[in-house]
């Protein structure tokens, strides 16, 4: 039975850099994702949206990797959210459980996918996490737009807020090709059927489109805001001409009757 953990470190990592410091034992890399074979049955894959997934390591071990690539790390999390799956090499047939899969062939690009699509599961838990405080955020400045009929907002915090959805719906548009197989499943049929259930399994998708919905709901609700914070200011505007043309009327009024 091997063990595969998926960890999200932090908001990025340096792949370029990393790799250049750790060249030793690479099986895979790319500019998104560094692929590392490091011994007999134990598997490192580093991705550059955050996630560091191992298989087969002792805690000491994964310690000690997760030491080596912080300095590597934008933004580095604690505590970090982690995932865990089980998997049976010695399957007369392939299965799919909740948290476990039995395979008939481990070979290393069978063990990468599997190791991916946990990664990616993980990955979709923090972009999750962080949608939701988004919609929580937003839900608070809409409750006090009913209860008082105004927003209690700048307009420098409502862009700072925009900025912070449209980052984070880029991120996730760049990072995570859920609807994509990786091109060794395009051309193995056994590897195409792995990865088709372990999307079903980990529910990918749906929670991808899930996340997806949510960052347009609070991209809907922000335009909105900034919609009622414009005319806010051309109101304010409005006002503040009106008091001015007034004044001028006034000084010239007192001007005509002092003459």
């Amino acid at each position: 039975m091997l063990k595969v953990l998926s960890y999200q470190v932090s908001d990025s990592i340096d792949i370029k850099s990393f790799r250049a410091s750790f060249k030793e034992d690479i099986y895979h890399s790319d500019a998104d994702e560094l692929f590392y074979n490091t011994g007999q049955e134990t598997l490192v894959y580093v991705f550059k949206y955050g996630v560091v997934c191992f298989l087969n390591y002792t805690e000491r071990e994964t310690h000690s990797y997760l030491e080596k690539i912080t300095p590597f790390c934008k933004n580095l999390f604690d505590p970090k959210l982690s995932e865990e799956f089980e998997v049976d090499t010695n399957s007369r047939e392939n299965k799919f459980g909740y948290n476990k899969i039995e395979i008939i062939n481990s070979d290393i690009e069978t063990l990468r996918l599997i190791m991916l699509n946990v990664s990616q599961s993980v990955a979709l838990d923090y972009y999750s996490e962080q949608t939701n405080r988004l919609q929580e955020e937003t839900s608070y400045h809409i409750q006090n737009l009913e209860r008082k009929g105004r927003l209690d907002i700048s307009g420098t915090n409502l862009k700072k807020f925009i900025g912070k959805t449209l980052n984070l719906k880029n991120r996730i548009s760049e990072n995570l090709y859920i609807f994509d197989s990786p091109p060794e499943a395009w051309e193995n049929e056994n590897l195409n059927k792995i990865d088709l259930e372990l999307k079903r399994t980990f529910d990918l998708q749906e929670r991808f489109r899930d996340i997806r919905e949510g960052l347009e709901i609070v991209k809907e609700n922000l335009e909105l805001f900034k919609d009622l914070l414009q005319y806010r200011n051309s109101t304010f505007l409005e006002w503040i001409i009106i008091i001015l043309v007034f004044l001028e009327v006034l000084n010239l009024l007192i001007d005509k009757f002092f003459k």
